[in-house]
């Protein structure tokens, strides 16, 4: 059987029940990693709910926005290259802010994205970006 041709699976990064700062954290170590790999890649993310009725405390997993910028940054060469496509599961509800970052696309992450609330879209988006 010869799979050397395949493409392979999109990859998905489960972070939707952690709080923001170590789903944020989370997203970017796994993104690293798969650059490292430097193989052509789609990712799902699938992205936590906001907490109920207030805003994210400051985060509390050791990671500051700015390191998260900073990796951001490092990973970005890698990104362009290698990734054919992130796609973004999160609720409707979710912050202004996220909002954005999240459909910004390639401006921020350097490779084509998409967001959406049904994970089976998602799938199958990614799916077509990896070929599969």
């Amino acid at each position: 059987m010869d799979i050397q041709g395949a493409a392979p699976a999109p990859r998905e990064i489960d972070t939707s029940g952690l709080p923001m700062d170590q789903a944020q954290a989370l997203v970017l170590d796994e993104l690293r990693a798969l650059t490292e790999r430097a193989e052509p890649f789609a990712a799902i993310l699938l992205m936590p709910a906001p907490p109920e009725g207030r805003t994210p405390a400051a985060s509390a997993s050791g990671t500051s926005t700015a390191d998260r910028v900073r990796t951001l940054k490092l990973i970005r060469p890698g990104l362009t290259a290698l990734c054919r496509g992130l796609a973004f599961v999160a609720p409707a509800d979710i912050p202004a802010e996220r909002a954005e970052a999240i459909h910004s696309g390639e401006q921020l992450w350097g490779c084509p994205t998409m967001a959406t609330q049904d994970v089976t879209a998602a799938r199958a988006w990614a799916g077509a970006r990896v070929g599969g």
